[in-house]
């Protein structure tokens, strides 16, 4: 079932990149030949919701989603995602 996602691009792993990470058998062959994205689950938290955060030491959700294409560190994206295997990895069908 899929479900939408919006989350900032924390770090980026491109295909040529993947054999220098220790990637799960599942999440590499998932990723083959397309771009690892992964994201802080909710978007760019304002300076309240951090300074909150620290204060409840709430740590972040990361999800990682495999893609086509790439995204820059730093961005927000939404997308429409589907489940796999593998706990917090999500497929993208869609980006908006």
């Amino acid at each position: 079932m899929p479900r939408e996602i919006t989350g900032e691009v924390i770090h980026v792993v491109p295909p040529a990149e993947q054999g220098d990470y220790e990637l799960d058998g599942t999440v590499a062959e998932l990723a083959e030949a397309r771009y690892l994205l992964v994201c802080r689950e909710g978007g760019k938290p304002s300076f309240f919701e951090r300074l909150v955060a620290f204060f409840k030491r709430d740590p972040i959700t990361p999800v990682t989603l495999v893609a086509d294409e790439g995204a820059e560190e730093g961005t927000e994206i939404e997308a429409t995602v589907e489940f796999t295997t593998v706990d917090g990895v999500y497929e993208v069908i869609e980006r908006k």
